[in-house]
C-alpha cells in the first residue's frame, strides 16, 4: 500500500508514453487516426510509374496535397491508372494542369508533381472535377533505364572510335 499511488502514477506515464509512440509512428508514417472527407479524386494515365507506391504524396509546387490512393491497370489499353485523392481546398486546378512522376532525391520515393495549367476562360480550358482525368502526364524516369540507355550509347560511340583508331592505324 505504501507504493500503489507510485505504481500507478508511472504505469499512467508508461501507457502516456506508449500512446506517444504509436501516434508518433502514424504520423511519421504519412497515416492519419480521422478520415477527412474534404477530398476529391483525380485519374491520371501513365506509361511507366516506376516505383510509385500507395499513399505516395500528391504535391504543387513542394506542398503536400494529397495522396495516392490506388494503383491499377486499365484493362482496355493496359497502361497504369493513378487515382489521386486531392484536397478540396486545391479545387481550381486547370483541364491544362500537368501530372508526373517524379524522385525526391537521387535514390529517394516517388512523387506526383502537380504542375497547375493556365486557366484561361476565353480559350475553353475548365477545372478539373471529381473523377477527371489529367490530359497532360509525365511518366517516371526509371534510374536503370538511363543507365542502359547511357552504358549502350557509350558502347556503341566506343565501338566507333576503335573502328577509326584502326583505320588510322594502318594508313
Amino acid at each position: 500500500m505504501k507504493y500503489l499511488k507510485t505504481e500507478i502514477a508511472v504505469g499512467f506515464f508508461v501507457l502516456a508514453g506508449i500512446i506517444a509512440a504509436v501516434v508518433l509512428s502514424l504520423k511519421v508514417a504519412g497515416l492519419v487516426l480521422n478520415s477527412d472527407s474534404d477530398v476529391y479524386t483525380l485519374h491520371a494515365k501513365f506509361d511507366n510509374i516506376g516505383s510509385l507506391k500507395l499513399r505516395a504524396p500528391v504535391k504543387i509546387g513542394g506542398v503536400l496535397v494529397g495522396r495516392v490512393s490506388a494503383i491499377r491497370l486499365d484493362p482496355k489499353n493496359m497502361t497504369p491508372v493513378v487515382d489521386m485523392e486531392i484536397q478540396a481546398s486545391c479545387d481550381k486546378l486547370s483541364s491544362e494542369s500537368r501530372a508526373s512522376i517524379q524522385t525526391a532525391g537521387i535514390i529517394g520515393e516517388q512523387y506526383i508533381s502537380i504542375t497547375p495549367g493556365f486557366y484561361d476562360e476565353d480559350a475553353g480550358t475548365t477545372y478539373l472535377k471529381n473523377g477527371d482525368y489529367f490530359e497532360d502526364t509525365g511518366s517516371a524516369l526509371v534510374l536503370e533505364d538511363l543507365i542502359g540507355k547511357f552504358l549502350y550509347s557509350a558502347g556503341s560511340s566506343s565501338k566507333k572510335d576503335d573502328g577509326k583508331d584502326g583505320a588510322e592505324a594502318q594508313k
